[in-house]
């Protein structure tokens, strides 16, 4: 953290701050006039400049007011706070409506000028995040030797029109990878299309497949293609492979054999140009040894194997992706970004997540409303990440989000995701728990900005945060996750279409 700077001519008021702030934990730097600022400034010590500034009016050597307007003029961000005797008061008020963050009278009494201190500290490190523009975000996020692997092995294969095998966790980032493969391949101006073969029941999965013909089945009043005709001359995408039914691997084995194919109830062979590439978090060889998956189409996925790391495995990368998520977060909340301490963050990248970077993004949403100040302190952070290595019952979401900038809008309520992200360490109490409290937060702070829609805004949020909770304990399975939270599956079809929930 950078320094205060405290300038002063009065020994005893330097000493007296310095001393208070030490207590602190906040680092100071004396100045007698205000030319030693200005000197120190131009030299390269000084170079990033304080953190807070804190100067009287009147010293030998120059003026504090002179001092605020070019300080203003080179770090128009910086707080300053100029301090004065009673006499100078009319001084001081000339000074606040110059861009002054607030004047403190002499005498003082201290804890109240250390709060205020405190205070336009937090308003520096606001200035800090807001300065860091949210640019277009990179295409993927990540710099650990595990994660430049999966870039290199991105850059060989786009070019190709191979089939390829995506393995790594839930939560790990799949989907993107494959979408990275489709941007920077020939393929690019095709569609990309993807389906989730664990989310969609066995006797509906041939059909999305394949597509089918009128009357083929009870309620086929129209012929449909499928995803592989919707997909002719770009990339299919084909989630969680591994739990794809054992009759159907044999028609996808033929596909990718001849790329020809038959709809459901369909006497004419269709022909698809796709590229297919698939991927799954489990064994696919422990599969075919239990006799789940066959051989044959084993091989004919694995063409090219990419392996995503788990985020565990590159930890270097959890505080560019927890900045991220916390920007993108009060992006979504129309807040202010919120910044961690190094301490919190430190404490942050030595979590396992079992949950991988969707485990980490729901822990920003879920700070972006908890944590109670601007800047997140260790003491912050949510139960599990204080537990540090204590078991985590956090289930691993399958929506994709890991290591990249996602591209869904559907905001999920940071503290409905405090659900999932501490479900079962959360400190809840009979009359309520820690999301009722953020929750009730959230909507007193969208009043007070005089939003007229917070009903809207808080119900969407709220129930696209219990849908992808649902959908991350199935595995996608909606029917499932439906029973889960006590819906039908039509009610579930129609809020995950309308939410625009990416599963």
């Amino acid at each position: 953290m950078k320094p205060i700077w405290i300038v002063d001519d009065d020994q005893s008021i330097r000493f007296v701050l310095e001393k208070a702030l030490l207590r602190e934990g906040l680092p100071t730097r004396s100045f007698t006039n205000p030319r030693e600022v200005l000197k120190a400034l131009d030299s390269e010590e000084g170079r990033d400049g304080p953190q807070v500034l804190v100067s009287d009016i009147r010293m030998p050597g120059g003026s504090g007011l002179d001092l605020l307007a070019t300080i203003k003029q080179r770090m128009p961000g910086l707080p300053v706070i100029i301090m004065t005797a009673f006499s100078d008061l009319d001084s001081a008020v000339s000074a606040f409506q110059s861009g002054a963050f607030e004047y403190l009278p002499k005498p003082f009494d201290l804890p109240k000028a250390v709060e205020l201190i405190r205070r336009a500290v937090d308003e520096s490190q606001r200035e800090d995040v807001a300065e860091e523009k949210l640019v277009e975000a990179p295409e993927m996020l990540g710099q650990a030797p595990a994660m430049q692997d999966v870039f290199r092995g991105i850059g060989r294969l786009a070019q190709s029109h191979v089939t390829v095998l995506i393995t790594g966790e839930s939560g790990s980032g799949k989907e993107l990878v494959a979408h990275a493969l489709h941007k920077h391949s020939p393929r690019a101006n095709q569609p990309f299309v993807a389906i989730n073969t664990a989310a969609i029941p066995k006797d509906l999965l041939e059909s999305e497949l394949f597509g089918h013909e009128r009357g083929a089945f009870t309620g086929a009043q129209a012929s449909r293609r499928g995803r592989f005709e919707q997909a002719d001359g770009g990339t299919l995408f084909l989630d969680e492979i591994g739990d794809m039914p054992f009759d159907l691997q044999t028609r996808l084995l033929r596909v990718l054999s001849d790329g020809h194919f038959y709809r459901v109830g369909g006497h004419s062979a269709v022909k698809a140009n796709v590229r297919v590439i698939a991927a799954t978090h489990q064994d696919l060889e422990e599969r075919v040894k239990q006799g789940v998956f066959r051989e044959d189409l084993f091989h004919r996925l694995n063409v090219i194997r990419l392996r995503l790391p788990a985020l565990r495995e590159r930890r270097e990368d959890v505080p560019m992706l927890a900045r991220y998520f916390l920007q993108r977060s009060a992006q979504q909340l129309g807040v202010e970004p919120k910044r961690m301490a190094e301490a919190a963050m430190d404490k942050l990248g030595q979590f396992q997540f079992p949950g991988n970077v969707r485990q980490l993004e729901n822990i920003c949403h879920w700070l972006t409303v908890m944590a109670p100040s601007q800047l997140i302190e260790l003491k912050d952070l949510p139960p599990e990440v204080l537990a540090a290595g204590a078991p985590t019952p956090v289930v691993a979401g399958d929506a994709a989000t890991a290591s990249v900038a996602p591209s869904s809008d559907a905001g999920a309520l940071p503290t409905a995701s405090a659900l999932a992200a501490t479900p079962s360490t959360a400190p809840v109490t009979a009359s309520g728990g820690v999301w009722e409290s953020g929750l009730e937060e959230e909507a007193l702070a969208l009043l007070h900005a005089g939003r007229t829609d917070v009903w809207d805004v808080l119900t969407r949020r709220f129930e696209t945060s219990l849908i992808q909770a649902a959908l991350s304990t199935t595995r996608g399975r909606r029917i499932e996750a439906a029973q889960k939270l006590g819906i039908g599956r039509n009610t579930i079809t129609r809020k995950i279409q309308e939410l625009g929930i990416d599963e």
